[in-house]
């Protein structure tokens, strides 16, 4: 069966939901019931992983002040860890956060979860206060990227520029890129100069604008973070699940982008994966991720 995510809705929810935290999170340290609990409960933002009817894990989220959420009280269920499950429920709860108009998200993470959190794209801030004598700390990641309307679109002008001068193929391309909001990148190319004999796009021409694009993100984080790296792409597969007929664009956001770069400031290369969407009019007709490092230039190493 199918793991599914679930929002609790009715007592016996709650009651499952609540008991699985404590299991998990607080009775392993001797904490009473009860200790799961805190006053923001009725003002968050719940989750529940379910695999059939068993509970197979939790998390929450809350919204604090300067359009920063935190997520609080994750846990999975030990028989159900490395699989990606984790992940997918921290997502959900990013999700939710830019629905809340968020743009970032913090959260204290023990000390044996920081590999967890910063492969997901979490950076650490600081040390938290420790708790049933586990050391914790304070990690953070973008939503949104900082900077104004004309920042990002300097930059985006500048990474076109860039492009065009120094990969002759997105030129004769004639790739653009279409939108950037701080969240979401777009870019784009007209089907003519990427034509096969189908009439449908070149599956070069689409591997080479979902490579830009991915690459291009992860650009603008760079820019954005005040941090340098030669960027290059160490792995990308792509999966065509129909023609490009009409309208190429390509479609990647922050959420899909897992990897901490702050590593760069400690004199460590930096990684990430990246999703991009290839859409036709729209439609999604092939999906693209990429596996990029970001190498420490040649003067710093």
């Amino acid at each position: 069966m199918a793991i599914r995510m679930h929002i609790p809705r009715n007592d016996a929810d709650w009651q499952a939901y609540y008991q699985f935290r404590w299991q998990q999170l607080r009775a392993p340290w001797q904490q009473p019931l009860g200790s799961e609990r805190d006053e923001l409960e009725h003002q968050s933002h719940h989750r529940m992983l379910m695999d059939g009817d068993r509970l197979i894990g939790v998390g929450r989220l809350h919204q604090l002040d300067d359009g920063k959420a935190q997520v609080r009280y994750m846990a999975v269920d030990p028989a159900y860890q490395r699989q990606q499950l984790g992940a997918r429920l921290l997502t959900e709860l990013e999700q939710q956060a830019l629905v809340l108009g968020c743009t970032e998200v913090v959260l204290n993470a023990r000390d044996t979860a920081l590999g967890f959190y910063q492969r997901l794209g979490y950076s650490m801030q600081q040390e938290a206060p420790s708790q049933f004598g586990i050391a914790h700390y304070r990690m953070h990641r973008y939503l949104r990227l900082p900077g104004s309307v004309e920042d990002w679109q300097r930059r985006c002008q500048q990474l076109q520029q860039s492009w065009h001068q120094q990969i002759p193929l997105s030129r004769f391309m004639q790739l653009e890129i279409a939108a950037f909001d701080g969240t979401e990148l777009r870019c784009q190319a007209p089907l003519e100069p990427n034509i096969n004999l189908h009439g449908t796009m070149f599956a070069g021409s689409l591997y080479s604008l979902a490579t830009l694009t991915g690459w291009g993100l992860l650009h603008l984080q760079l820019q954005a973070l005040s941090l340098q790296a030669d960027l290059v792409l160490v792995d990308g597969h792509i999966r065509y699940l129909k023609p490009m007929q009409h309208k190429p664009q390509t479609r990647c956001t922050m959420l899909s982008a897992k990897g901490d770069l702050t590593v760069l400031r400690q004199g460590l290369h930096a990684s990430q994966r990246i999703k991009v969407e290839l859409l036709s009019a729209d439609k999604v007709v092939a999906l693209f991720e990429g596996h990029y490092k970001a190498l420490l230039p040649r003067r710093t190493q």
